[in-house]
C-alpha cells in the first residue's frame, strides 16, 4: 500500500509520520514585533527545545478532517521520539535519532524518513536551526510564543509551527504545548500536548519496534 492509499484509511489521520499542519486563525493579523524582541522570543524557543533532554507527554492528534486520536509521546534528545498509539490504534511512529519510522501493524508495513526530511525535524533534528529557519508568528497574548520553521531552499521537507506558552517551570521558562504542521502535499495535521512530564527516565530501547514484517514471515 503506498502512502496516498494509507492516508485515506480511517486510522491514518492524515500522515501521522509527516506531522502537517497550519497555524490557527488566533495567530494571525497581528502587528509584527520588533526585530530584537523577535530574536529575543527566538532565543527563548530554542533554550526551551534545547532544555528539554527526556519529555513525557499525552497527545491528541487532528488530521485535516477533524479526526482525532490520542496516544503518549516519548521525547529523548537528540532525536529519538515515540508517538504510542490509543488502543485499537495499529500504528506507531518512532524515532532512533537518524530516521523516523512509521509502522503500520495493520498491514505489516514500514516506511522510513530521515528525519530531517518530515516537518518535525525541527523538534528532532540537532542540525535544524531554529533560529535560523525559524521565525515569530505574530500572537495576540504575550505568554504565547508561535514559531514557523521552514527551509526555503527544500518546501519538501514541509512546516512546522511549534507553539509555546510561558511556563516557569518549563524547560527555558516556555513549554511546548502543540504544533501544527503542513507538509509538501498540503496534509495537515494538529498534535497537542498535555501533562508534560521532563526529565524523566527513558532508556534508549523505548526507540525500537517491533517489525512486523518479520512476524508476519514467521506465521507462514
Amino acid at each position: 500500500m503506498d502512502m496516498k492509499s494509507f492516508l485515506k484509511r480511517p486510522t491514518g489521520i492524515a500522515a501521522a509520520a509527516a506531522f502537517a499542519v497550519a497555524a490557527p486563525a488566533a495567530m494571525l493579523a497581528v502587528p509584527a514585533a520588533p526585530v530584537a524582541a523577535q530574536a529575543s522570543k527566538l532565543d527563548g524557543a530554542v533554550a526551551a527545545l534545547r532544555g528539554i533532554s527526556t519529555m513525557r507527554a499525552d497527545f491528541t492528534q487532528t488530521d485535516r478532517k477533524g479526526q482525532r486520536i490520542g496516544g503518549v509521546m516519548t521525547l529523548k534528545r537528540p532525536g529519538k521520539i515515540r508517538f504510542e498509539y490509543e488502543k485499537g490504534v495499529p500504528l506507531l511512529v518512532v524515532s532512533n535519532g537518524k530516521s523516523l519510522t512509521l509502522v503500520d501493524y495493520e498491514v505489516n508495513q514500514v516506511q522510513r524518513w530521515p528525519i530531517s526530511n518530515s516537518p518535525l525535524g525541527a523538534l528532532l533534528d540537532p542540525n535544524r536551526d531554529v533560529k535560523k529557519y525559524g521565525k515569530l508568528i505574530p500572537t495576540s497574548d504575550p505568554n504565547v510564543m508561535s514559531v514557523e520553521v521552514r527551509d526555503p531552499k527544500k518546501p519538501e521537507f514541509g512546516v512546522i509551527t511549534l507553539i509555546f506558552t510561558k511556563d516557569s517551570g518549563a524547560p527555558g521558562g516556555w513549554e511546548l504545548t502543540n504544533w501544527v504542521a503542513l507538509d509538501a502535499q498540503n496534509n495537515r495535521t494538529t498534535v497537542r500536548l498535555r501533562n508534560q512530564r521532563y526529565g524523566v527516565s527513558v532508556s534508549d530501547s523505548a526507540f525500537t519496534y517491533e517489525d512486523p514484517r518479520r512476524s508476519s514471515r514467521r506465521k507462514r
